[in-house]
């Protein structure tokens, strides 16, 4: 199993920054590539950013590219997400998640085996 523990949410004024952080512990190996999603209330979960443990690409979806950027500290088990120039449309609860599937980095919410509990982003305008 792989347990998922995000942090770094919070309340920001549009215009503002956060940088999001994912921890991974447990059977790490077992993760190829990690994800961020967002649900806003009453809205579906959507992809935000992708990446792999062992580099190669990093999608984004077209509603954060050139704001957000993903990132990862292999030493730590951790991947980061840097919000800048924020917006009230970001507001949501953000989750990591992990791909078990060698080979894939995805913006499918259904290729994510693990997820993590989410943190709450409140962009004020």
């Amino acid at each position: 199993q792989v347990q998922l523990v995000e942090s770094g949410g919070g309340l920001v004024q549009a215009g503002g920054s956060l940088r999001l952080s994912c921890a991974a512990s447990g059977r790490t190996s077992n993760m190829y590539s990690m994800g961020w999603f967002r649900q806003a209330p009453g809205e579906g979960r959507d992809f935000v950013a992708a990446t792999s443990w062992s580099g190669g690409p990093t999608p984004y979806a077209d509603s954060v590219k050139g704001r957000f950027t993903i990132s990862r500290d292999n030493s730590k088990n951790t991947v980061y997400l840097q919000m800048n120039s924020l917006k009230s449309e970001d507001t949501a609860v953000y989750y990591c998640a992990a791909v078990r599937t060698w080979g894939v980095i995805s913006p499918r919410v259904s290729d994510y085996a693990y997820w993590g509990q989410g943190t709450q982003v409140t962009v004020s305008s």
